[in-house]
């Protein structure tokens, strides 16, 4: 992977527009995230759990509906000034996910990460803190862009019109990477983040190294549809078959651990 220099991927600078996008009734947020995610938590009243780079708090509302105790962390203070405001008797911090100093150890129940560890440079360091925080038994999902069909500047939709069909082209899966991110498209004022690519092997010894076992794997699909044009059947086919995200779910076991090299 190339050597950067530190990188700003705090969505801080976009925070209203951030907020408004996945709280909008027809996000992936709400239509795909959200149902599946409180399916595979399986959250009950009471227990305690972490939203790290929790964003303006859209996902931690949900779990404080359910009678979960929980706190948001990010590092954008705009986005926690947005999800104090949207749910006051809740508790978010102002905390980098790579070190999270107010947090104690061996206290959550559960911790998510939702759509970010793919937006940190520094990921071994924010596994290692979800551990470190996370009880013995303690589980967290993480949700990615799909790492093997998603892979930033090195994947896109391809046509062939011959067969009529839609497809992924990927023109890379192994190497490490990253690319610098528009945060919203189509927007006169350019603000950007940075997205990184990994591997899921690169993914699974972060978790292994840091205690953590992978008890369940999803892959989650697009729920929108192509009514009309030449394309449409080949379109609707093709979201069905490559994956949005995908959701693993961790859960912490003490272990004896052999050596992995990276």
């Amino acid at each position: 992977m190339q050597k950067l220099k530190k990188q700003n991927t705090s969505w801080g600078n976009v925070a209203n527009w951030y907020e408004k996008v996945v709280s909008d009734d027809a996000s992936y947020q709400n239509t795909v995230i959200k149902p599946n995610l409180l399916r595979m938590l399986n959250l009950k009243a009471g227990e305690l759990v972490l939203d790290v780079a929790c964003g303006s708090g859209f996902f931690a509302r949900e779990f404080g509906c359910i009678g979960a105790k929980v706190t948001g962390v990010d590092i954008g203070q705009e986005l926690i000034k947005i999800a104090k405001q949207q749910d006051p008797k809740g508790v978010y911090l102002v905390a980098n996910a790579e070190k999270m100093e107010n947090i104690k150890s061996s206290t959550y129940d559960a911790a998510v990460i939702i759509l970010a560890l793919q937006n940190i440079k520094n990921y071994q360091n924010t596994v290692s803190e979800i551990s470190r925080i996370l009880k013995p038994g303690g589980r967290c999902v993480v949700v990615l862009n799909h790492p093997a069909f998603r892979v930033p500047g090195k994947s896109s939709w391809e046509y062939d019109s011959k067969q009529n069909v839609q497809y992924r082209r990927v023109d890379s899966y192994l190497t490490e990477s990253s690319k610098v991110m528009d945060m919203h498209p189509g927007k006169k004022v350019f603000n950007t983040t940075y997205s990184f690519h990994r591997p899921l092997q690169a993914y699974f010894k972060a978790f292994y190294k840091n205690q953590l076992v992978v008890e369940n794997l999803e892959e989650w699909v697009s729920l929108k549809k192509s009514d009309s044009g030449p394309r449409a059947k080949a379109e609707n086919i093709a979201r069905k078959e490559f994956p949005l995200f995908m959701a693993i779910e961790l859960v912490k076991y003490e272990f004896r651990k052999r050596n992995i090299r990276n």
